[in-house]
């Protein structure tokens, strides 16, 4: 009986040391794919803040331009009102239509025709 108690034994052993394999294979396997894991976590992270950074300075740079077209229209109609302002300015200066009194050599030229002194 203590050789079969002695096998029972060896084969219990021999379980055990199965179990133990088979953890330890497993927990080698686990630990892979948690290393993968985190390996693509962290690339995936890297690539969305690489994403993230080249969306805002293309924000950036299109805000830049729209700020400078802006400007160019804004200087564009400044130069605009001051060539209307000065167009103005001048006319008022000359009294062209303004006041018939102004045009009063013009009005009795026209109207005397040959009999204007002159």
């Amino acid at each position: 009986m203590a050789a079969a108690a002695g096998a029972a034994s060896e084969n219990g052993l021999d379980a055990l040391r199965r179990i133990k394999a088979a953890e330890t294979e497993w927990d080698q396997r686990l630990a892979t794919v948690r290393q993968a894991t985190e390996t693509s976590l962290q690339r995936l992270r890297d690539e969305t803040d690489a994403a993230v950074k080249a969306a805002q300075a293309e924000a950036d740079q299109e805000r830049a331009q729209t700020v400078q077209a802006a400007r160019a229209d804004a200087d564009r109609e400044a130069a605009r009102i001051l060539a209307d302002g000065a167009q103005a300015a001048a006319e008022a200066a000359r009294g062209e239509g303004k006041h018939p009194a102004d045009r009063k050599d013009a009005v009795l030229a026209a109207v005397l025709g040959d009999f204007a002194p002159g």
